[in-house]
């Protein structure tokens, strides 16, 4: 039986006998999988970590992949305590690693091949081949706590690595690589040591963060020897940073415990900020204890919404797990800020938010308003010390910018969905400063590059690069902008912006027809010409193009990837993504019968990529044209074609949660238009959802006689009353009560004639 598993069994058997509530037997946590999207491209993190929680351990199997862990046959180089999830791009992080190992102190490398390798929510195990040693991990929310096992007798070692980090390359300034500034080490008593690792760079382009560590062991040291750069230093307490690698190897006591514990923690202000974290949150050494409180705390979570009891295994591990990797990222760091001191929430590691905006937040807004409250204020937080709000942040920096200044949409959501303690004046403020001022200079960093364009053309030319996902974005943070002056009272500047969120119309090129569709967003140069070929090279006297088409994904490999037209898609994708003009689109496309076969093209033809954010809600737009089950047919058979529990389980990168909130709520049976105050209805997966509500109110979604041939609405009730439509707004869910959904196994005129809403 494995540690979890027994530990798992205890508290059945402590609440059978009393020691516990008995509501410890319906925990939800252990149906969390970690490993679902660890392999393929999913990349997700895979160790121990709060909800939101600011240290990551998991084990690092070389310096290349994002989330540090990779598949055997690598070896595990050692465990690292800062990580994301689901990222593509560059790597970040991977700082201040640790590696039991056994015998002398006299190498730096000790990888290990590993068996019995074994993650669960809050904990990690692993047995590393080498050395015979099971190493096991467990987190709180800023420190961590490890055991190790060695085998019997044997001189137990350990190596503390503050220079090593993820995504490391030779070349100096590498485009998407993490670069070494600094590191420093000190032996402080037979008992402790700490540092920091200071690294600039990686996916964000970045400028240098610092990670702080202090490390405690229940077991003193015996000897131990530094090392800077290539050179080790036997009996040397410290390693001051000069611009090299530190770090430190370290033997214990021989004592009759085979076991020893190592508590760390960190800090982005300072290492004794480090030790109290520790003091704070890890003050003893039952590592029962620690794993027990972060079970707790995502229990408190994710039992916000429970499912039918008769749910599948698959769907309860599908449910719970996408509940889980939506609420890893961003990372709490209130009061762990190094540039401003504030009594105000701080996170980081918005990653991005061009892919959380439209699943991943409004999933959070429903679990725990308050939370994303506070993700707001902290985009304003960043806004008043930082000059702009960030579509992307990590280490404490601002970058890079994929599409839009998609903020605009997370406080949008947030005051249609009228969360409080928000200062939406201050909020419309840091919108406009987004939407009126060019950042010059680095325009991946933050704000809108290409504005000046947007501004004087109404849409982004070919002169700028993903000038064509730009234009998309920008126009609908605008309708997002207006939104909330409109509510705001600001008369003039919703005006200005209701206008403007036009503006992608200045791109779709109506005569243009592919594969049966016609009109499509095309590119165009700031004189007003459309562009049937793109130019690309410096050449003086040879000016080569290639043809750009609607099913051009990526540019060929000779021009830049990150200066296509559009970012990760084609413009058959971007082309249905206009999610504040649905009705426009439709008739762009000939109306409602030649939308459908466009949509139709799109599925039977494999146009469409699950795997990328701006398609989240093309599946639902068949709502638009009085067909809800066409909507919940295809999602049905998205879900079933790109996503399971294995290793595999992810269709593309996570991306903080995205690719998991998106199957979270198609499970549910709802599905948002962020920035919007309602969402659509879908055939559920589950026969029933209850979300337990922070304000004490539950909301109830029930589809009767759900089975797998009845996957179709025919009728519909909320409390009680019947709804004909296929959407319901955000007020009629936190007022609570019950949707009640009649299945059968054909379509009917259910959600036919009310289309969702177009709000102005």
């Amino acid at each position: 039986m494995s540690f979890y598993r027994a530990i798992s069994a205890l508290l059945l058997i402590a609440a059978s006998t009393g020691g516990i509530s008995v509501n410890a037997q319906k925990k939800v946590h252990q149906y969390v999988d970690p490993m679902i999207g660890s392999e393929g491209l999913g990349r997700v993190f895979i160790g121990p970590s709060y909800p939101f929680g600011m240290i990551k351990p998991s084990p690092d199997c070389t310096s290349s992949p994002n989330s540090g862990w990779l598949p055997d046959p690598n070896p595990v180089t050692g465990f690292s305590q800062v990580h994301v999830s689901g990222t593509g791009g560059g790597p970040k992080y991977g700082n201040i690693q640790i590696m039991p190992f056994v015998g002398a102190l006299n190498k730096t490398e000790q990888s290990s091949m590993r068996e019995n390798e074994h993650a669960a929510l809050g904990y990690y195990g692993v047995t590393l081949k080498k050395d015979h040693i099971k190493a096991e991990i467990t987190a709180a929310e800023r420190a961590a706590i490890y055991r190790f096992t060695y085998p019997k007798k044997a001189q137990k070692a350990l190596k503390i690595d503050a220079g090593f980090f993820l995504g490391e390359q030779p070349e100096p300034d590498a485009r998407e690589a993490q670069q070494f500034v600094g590191s420093e080490i000190e032996i402080v008593s037979a008992n402790e040591v700490r540092g920091y690792s200071r690294i600039r760079g990686g996916w964000n382009n970045g400028a240098a963060y610092t990670v702080f560590f202090d490390a405690v062991f229940d077991s003193p040291v015996t000897a131990y020897t530094t090392w800077k750069g290539e050179k080790l230093y036997p009996g040397k307490k410290q390693q001051f940073d000069s611009g090299e690698k530190t770090g430190v190897l370290l033997a214990f006591k021989s004592s009759l415990s085979d076991t020893l514990k190592v508590k760390i923690g960190i800090s982005f202000i300072s290492e004794l900020k480090a030790k109290e974290n520790i003091d704070q949150e890890i003050s003893h050494w039952s590592f029962e204890r620690v794993l027990s409180g972060v079970q707790n705390k995502w229990d408190a979570l994710l039992s916000r919404i429970e499912i039918n009891d008769d749910a599948t295994l698959e769907q309860k591990t599908l449910f719970y797990t996408g509940l889980y990797h939506t609420m890893l990222m961003p990372a709490d760091r209130t009061g762990e800020n190094p540039l401003w001191t504030v009594d105000k929430p701080y996170y980081d590691d918005f990653y991005a938010i061009w892919d959380t905006f439209r699943s991943s937040n409004p999933l959070i807004t429903l679990i725990s308003p308050k939370r994303e409250t506070e993700i707001v204020n902290a985009l304003l937080n960043i806004y008043k010390h930082d000059g702009y709000m960030p579509d992307s942040r990590s280490g404490n920096y601002n970058g890079r910018t994929q599409g839009g200044s998609n903020a605009e949409v997370l406080i949008a959501d947030a005051y249609v969905k009228k969360l409080p303690g928000i200062d939406y004046n201050l909020a419309l403020e840091a919108m406009l400063k987004d939407a009126t001022v060019p950042p010059g200079g680095n325009e991946e960093k933050e704000g809108r590059g290409g504005l000046t364009d947007y501004n004087k053309l109404g849409y982004v030319s070919y002169d700028f690069v993903r000038s064509g996902n730009r234009t998309l974005d920008y126009a609908y943070d605008d309708y997002c902008i207006a939104i909330v002056a409109k509510g705001l009272g600001k008369e003039k500047i919703y005006q200005r912006f209701i206008k403007q969120a036009d503006n992608w119309r200045n791109l779709w090129r109506d005569d243009y027809k592919d594969h049966g569709a016609t009109g499509f967003i095309m590119p165009k140069d700031a004189a007003g010409h459309w562009l049937d070929n793109i130019a690309y090279g410096e050449a003086n006297n040879q000016h080569p193009t290639f043809k750009y088409t609607p099913l051009t994904r990526e540019f060929p490999w000779y021009v830049c990837h990150w200066c296509a037209f559009f970012y990760e898609a084609t413009s058959w994708e971007y082309s249905l993504s206009i999610p504040h003009q649905v009705p426009v689109v439709i008739a762009k496309s000939g109306g409602k019968e030649a939308f459908r076969r466009r949509l139709d093209t799109l599925f039977d033809n494999k146009y469409y990529n699950v795997a990328n954010e701006p398609s989240f809600l093309t599946p639902c737009l068949y709502h638009w044209i009085g067909r809800p089950d066409l909507s919940s047919k295809r999602i049905r058979q998205i879900i079933a074609q790109n996503y399971n529990i294995s290793h595999f389980g992810l269709p593309g990168n996570d991306d903080s949660g995205a690719m998991s909130s998106w199957l979270a709520f198609q499970m549910m049976g709802l599905y948002p238009n962020a920035g919007q105050s309602y969402y659509l209805i879908n055939s559920p997966l589950l026969k029933q959802s209850i979300l337990h509500q922070e304000s004490g109110k539950d909301f109830k979604i029930t589809a009767k006689n759900l089975t797998d041939k009845n996957i179709y609405i025919k009728s519909a009730t909320l409390n009680g009353k019947p709804l004909n439509q296929a959407w319901i707004e955000h007020d009629d869910v936190i007022k609570g009560g019950e949707l009640q959904l009649e299945m059968d196994d054909k379509p009917s005129a259910w959600g036919t004639e009310i289309l969702p809403p177009v709000k102005y």
